[in-house]
């Protein structure tokens, strides 16, 4: 037995480049080319004869829009690259390692045991809620909108953040 893999419903009909409405009837056709199955959806309006090559064919529903769940990361792995960037010490991740101290402190995975000023410069100072050591680490003071780019990169919906020293 052989599996085939077939991608799911397009979002666009094949036949006219219209979108698939939510709910509504399509035609799903399967095209050998040149030994490669290629899926097919069509609405009823840009559906006409099934395409030459055609090896299956159903009717079917256009499914409901899916919203893409909001990733999250496992405290635990927010710890690990936050002991990371603190071993480093490199003032290129500063912000970044900033952001995911809040983080921490948010999801009661290090505790804020209070702030130092060393040379004129404001420090939290966190420890880990499973014994981890002290760590300083400076307020960069962000923006709200400097503070969501830097979220955003840490889940992942940009692959580098945008840090400056």
């Amino acid at each position: 037995m052989q599996d085939y893999n077939v991608k799911p419903m397009g979002r666009t009909c094949a036949g006219t480049g219209q979108e698939l409405a939510p709910g509504s009837l399509c035609h799903s056709v399967l095209v050998d080319k040149n030994g490669e199955l290629l899926r097919f959806d069509y609405s009823e309006e840009g559906w006409g004869q099934p395409p030459h090559g055609t090896i299956a064919h159903w009717r079917c529903e256009a499914p409901e829009a899916v919203t893409a769940a909001k990733k999250t990361l496992d405290p635990q792995e927010l710890m690990r690259q936050f002991e990371q960037l603190s071993e480093e010490a490199s003032p290129a991740h500063d912000k970044f390692r900033y952001v995911l101290a809040l983080l921490l402190v948010r999801r009661r995975r290090l505790k804020l045991e209070g702030t130092k000023i060393i040379d004129d410069q404001e420090f939290f100072e966190v420890t880990g809620t499973r014994g981890e050591g002290t760590f300083l680490v400076r307020n960069q003071q962000l923006d709200d909108a400097e503070e969501q780019e830097l979220q955003a990169a840490l889940f992942g919906e940009r692959s580098e953040p945008n840090v400056a020293a």
